[in-house]
C-alpha cells in the first residue's frame, strides 16, 4: 500500500469499541486467533510469540485481557475490559497498512455495538 503522506514515521490505528461480545473479549483462545489473524491480513509479519495476560482483577471495570504482539515494522496492543465490554486497541507500524480491513477483522472477532477509529501518520512534517 503506497502511504499518501509524505515525511511521516508512522502510521498508528487506535479503535475504541463498545458494546463487544463479553465471551469473545474474555477468551485467552479467541484474542489469541484474533492476532494471528490480523498480522497477516495487514501485511504484517508476527515477530514472536504474543503476550496475552488477565490481570486487573482488583477494578471491576478495568480487569480483564491485554494482549500484545510484536510485529517486524513494530507493535499490536490491545486491552480488553470485559466487565463493560469494551475494547481498546491500538496498531503501529513503521509501514503503511490498509485500515479498514484492520477494522473489519476487529469488528468480525469482537462484534462491537459502537467503535470509534483514529489513523494518524505519526512523526509527520507539519509545513506540509
Amino acid at each position: 500500500m503506497v502511504n499518501p503522506h509524505k515525511g511521516y514515521w508512522g502510521q498508528q490505528l487506535r479503535i475504541d469499541m463498545r458494546g463487544c461480545d463479553i465471551k469473545s473479549i474474555s477468551s485467552f483462545a479467541k484474542i489469541q486467533k484474533w492476532l494471528l489473524e490480523i498480522v497477516p491480513a495487514i501485511d504484517m509479519k508476527v515477530y514472536g510469540d504474543p503476550i496475552i495476560a488477565h490481570f486487573a482483577d482488583h477494578s471491576p471495570k478495568t480487569k480483564g485481557f491485554t494482549a500484545i504482539q510484536l510485529i517486524e515494522t513494530s507493535s499490536i496492543t490491545a486491552h480488553f475490559a470485559e466487565e463493560i465490554g469494551e475494547a481498546y486497541i491500538d496498531i503501529f507500524s513503521c509501514k503503511s497498512f490498509d485500515q479498514h480491513k484492520a477494522l473489519s477483522i476487529c469488528n468480525n472477532y469482537f462484534k462491537p455495538d459502537f467503535w470509534k477509529t483514529t489513523n494518524e501518520y505519526r512523526g509527520q512534517d507539519n509545513k506540509e
